[in-house]
C-alpha cells in the first residue's frame, strides 16, 4: 500500500537524538479500512476504496449508507481511494496502519489549503497598492489601472485581481518522517503541511 488518508493534529517539536529541535505537524493516523477492492477487470484499474474515522450514520448519504452497509462497515468521515500495483492479499475490511511508513522515509503531503474568503490584490498578489499622498486616501489598497483604453479595449486574461483565496488542493513533495507513533496512531512529518487543524492530509509514498 502506498498511501494513507489521515487527520491534521496541530504541531509541535520534536528533538533528535543529538539535540537538534525540528518543527513537527502531527497527523491522526488512526487505521484505514478497506471499503471496496477495484479491479483492472471491472473498473479499468487496480485500486483500494478505504474510509477513515467515523461519522453518524444521520450525517451520511443514503448511497454511501447502502455502499457500506453491503461492505458490513459503519459510516467513515472520509472516503478516499489509493492506486495499487497489486491487489494479491488486500480484502474487505482489511486495516492500513501507520506502520507502513517510516521514520526517515521520505513521501508526498496532500491537502486542502485554508480558505481565506475574497481577498483584494494586496494580500492576494503582494501588490504594493497606490500613493495616500495629493488627496488620494482612498487609493492605499487598491489594484490601479487594469485595462488598456482603446486598443485593446479590454483586460487581459489571467490579471491579477482580487478574487477568493485559499481552499486549493496543494501538494508538497520531498517531506521527511520524524515520528511514527503505533501506540497513538500518530505520524509526524516535518515542517508545516497545507489545511487547518482537523483536516484531512493524504500521505504518499514516493
Amino acid at each position: 500500500m502506498k498511501a494513507l488518508l489521515t487527520r491534521k493534529v496541530g504541531m509541535t517539536r520534536i528533538f533528535s537524538e543529538n539535540g537538534a529541535a525540528y518543527a513537527v505537524t502531527l497527523l491522526d493516523a488512526s487505521p484505514n479500512v478497506v471499503v471496496q477492492v477495484k479491479t483492472k477487470d471491472k473498473e479499468g484499474y487496480d485500486a483500494v476504496q478505504v474510509g477513515f474515522g467515523s461519522r453518524r450514520a444521520k450525517n451520511v448519504s443514503k448511497p454511501v449508507l447502502g455502499h457500506l452497509k453491503k461492505a458490513g462497515l459503519q459510516p467513515f468521515a472520509k472516503l478516499g481511494e489509493i492506486r495499487v500495483e497489486t491487489l494479491e492479499g488486500v480484502t474487505v475490511g482489511q486495516e492500513i496502519k501507520a506502520d507502513i511508513f517510516k521514520v526517515g522515509e521520505v513521501v508526498d503531503v496532500i491537502g486542502t489549503s485554508k480558505g481565506l474568503g475574497f481577498q483584494g490584490v494586496v494580500r492576494r498578489h503582494n501588490f504594493a497598492g497606490g500613493p495616500q499622498t495629493h488627496g488620494q486616501s482612498d487609493r492605499l489598497r487598491a489594484p490601479g489601472s487594469v485595462g488598456a483604453s482603446s486598443y485593446p479595449s479590454r483586460t487581459f486574461k489571467g490579471q491579477r485581481m482580487a478574487a477568493r483565496m485559499g481552499g486549493d488542493r496543494i501538494t508538497l513533495k520531498n517531506m521527511k518522517i520524524m515520528l511514527v507513533d503505533m501506540e497513538h496512531n500518530v505520524i509526524g512529518i516535518a515542517g508545516a503541511i497545507p489545511g487547518k487543524n482537523n483536516s484531512f492530509v493524504r500521505i504518499r509514498k514516493k
